[in-house]
């Protein structure tokens, strides 16, 4: 089990991008950086790319509450700025018609680790899937 804050951060990026592999996505990079911040993964499927930003808690009682209530404004703000500067860097121009999505994976884990929930939300107004 993973041990720590970061630990646990990559346990659940990991089950995240299996998820979504499982899905049909194709896992193009992991906690990409930039100066605006850090893609946790970066994904394609169809011709379409998401940015995925993935959120893991670990106990129902941690005090720490949900993994969608850790996602603020501010962060969708940064997720954006990230998105923008990483199709930048890949030649997308702003004038194409590049389909993105600012997507989110909430990882839920038991008090001793084990998997309660991955719930994928392809864009913030979709409805989630739930993926256990």
């Amino acid at each position: 089990m993973a041990k720590g804050r970061v630990g646990l951060g990559r346990r659940g990026e990991a089950l995240a991008a299996e998820a979504l592999q499982q899905r049909g996505f194709t896992i193009v990079a992991q906690n990409w950086r930039c100066p605006e911040g850090e893609a946790d993964l970066i994904a394609e499927r169809a011709g379409e790319w998401h940015f995925v930003e993935v959120r893991t808690r670990r106990g129902s009682a941690s005090g720490f509450g949900s993994p969608e209530e850790s996602l603020t404004p501010r962060k969708f703000a940064r997720m954006e700025a990230v998105a923008r500067r990483y199709l930048s860097e890949q030649g997308a121009d702003e004038a194409q018609d590049v389909a993105w999505h600012l997507s989110f994976v909430a990882v839920a884990l038991d008090a001793v680790g084990r998997v309660e929930r991955i719930t994928v939300y392809l864009d913030p107004e979709s409805d989630p899937w739930e993926v256990l």
